[in-house]
């Protein structure tokens, strides 16, 4: 990790004397990144992918740094130690970034604790720049029962500089068919050997869902693709296949993709990839408890590397093709869902995954949530159908990021 500083101090001090007064914070960045201080007339030296921060190193900078307005990254992130005045000045100008419509924060006070902020505006430029200029195949069209999981192309593309691309089925069924049995035996036998228990589905079933896969990969690796969201159920009314497998072996190989054409939660499993580096499982909410304050969600498909073990089952809805069952730990997760039409709305929340449960009447992979919140936003305020399950804690990396990029936290609030 590097942080550029770029260094705006007065034309009284010498470069040496900057060094000097600001020695301890410096050296305590120094521990941990790879600092490279930049003066102010050298900014045009770093590139859209430079993590920048504004080093106030002194007093009297205000109007040298207002004008060099264009060129300040955004959001501004004002260092200032205090040493030479830094901080009334740093204070100056932040207030007139702010007034301007510019978000702009103070980086001052203990060093440990300015150290450990740097790292968590790292990580959110770091996932920003990754989402920027990423492009999302729309493999179909969403499905019609989706009324509110819409996004807007262009509003999207403004805001996250994400491209969503449609992509006619077509283009897959015309790589599935060219595909031989042959093509796929082997990672059919690897799929099948690592399985716990093979409960529905036939050989045919499993080869025609590895083709379909193995078809899709190559559209991505063609258009350019980050990420895939597939309408699965016209696939399986064209071609007999479901895209459950499919769907399952690209998020393990790092394209999270996701089911229905849902636009918004294609998204969710972006970020959560982006910020902190997590696959997640995209489900229903199919029960709520709230005596309890629990729920069960379930969809017929998970990453493999999600779970601790696996059993092979037919579609729930359809009865037909291959579909998984997936065993996830008992452990803490953070459920997430980025909403509305351009992506400025979220919902966070904590739990406990206590139960992989088996009913006959829902999706195949199935898991039980205790939640550190009301369970009762499902029922009263939700983001639309799909939520995103992830493993591990990750709510405050989240939440900062998201509300750093003007997204608005949708909860119940009792």
């Amino acid at each position: 990790m590097t942080i550029n500083l770029i260094a705006f101090a007065s034309p009284l001090q010498k470069k040496s004397s900057l060094t000097n007064s600001h020695e301890a914070i410096l050296n305590e960045l120094e521990k941990y990144y790879t600092v490279n201080l930049v003066d102010h007339t050298e900014m045009e030296t770093l590139g859209a992918d430079d993590f920048k921060v504004v080093f106030v190193a002194s007093g009297g900078v205000e109007n040298i740094v207002v004008r060099h307005f264009e060129q300040l990254p955004r959001p501004a992130i004002l260092l200032a130690d205090g040493m030479q005045n830094s901080l009334a000045a740093a204070m100056e100008v932040s207030t007139w970034l702010r007034q301007r419509g510019m978000k702009s924060e103070i980086l001052h006070g203990e060093l440990p604790t300015i150290s450990r902020r740097m790292r968590i505006l790292y990580n959110n430029f770091r996932a920003a720049r990754t989402l920027n200029g990423q492009r999302v195949g729309v493999i179909g069209t969403p499905s019609p029962w989706l009324v509110a999981s819409g996004v807007d192309y262009l509003l999207a593309k403004r805001r996250w500089g994400v491209e969503y691309v449609d992509i006619p089925l077509e283009q897959v069924y015309e790589r599935y068919h060219r595909l031989a049995d042959a093509d796929v035996g082997p990672a059919c036998a690897a799929v099948v050997s690592q399985a716990m228990a093979c409960r529905e589905g036939t050989p045919d079933d499993m080869v025609k869902s590895m083709k379909l896969y193995r078809a899709i990969r190559q559209v991505c690796e063609e258009e350019r693709l980050e990420a895939v969201t597939l309408s699965c159920f016209k696939m399986v009314e064209d071609l007999g296949v479901t895209g459950c497998l499919a769907l399952s072996l690209l998020n393990d190989d790092g394209i999270p993709a996701g089911c229905e054409g849902d636009l918004q939660s294609i998204f969710t499993l972006m970020v959560a990839r982006a910020l902190v580096g997590r696959e997640g499982f995209m489900a229903n909410p199919a029960m709520v408890n709230t005596r309890a304050n629990e729920l069960v969600l379930a969809h017929c498909t998970t990453g493999l590397k999600l779970t601790e073990k696996y059993i092979i089952r037919d579609h729930f809805e359809t009865g037909k093709g291959i579909a998984i069952q997936g065993i996830l730990p008992t452990e803490d997760v953070t459920l997430l869902k980025c909403g509305g039409e351009s992506l400025d709305e979220f919902y966070l929340a904590t739990g406990t995954l206590t139960e992989n449960t088996n009913y006959i009447n829902l999706c195949r992979t199935q898991v039980r949530i205790k939640l550190d919140s009301p369970v009762e936003y499902f029922l009263k305020t939700p983001l639309g159908n799909h939520h995103i399950v992830l493993r591990g804690n990750h709510v405050e990396e989240l939440n900062e990021f998201l509300q750093a990029n003007a997204c608005k936290r949708v909860e119940y609030l009792p």
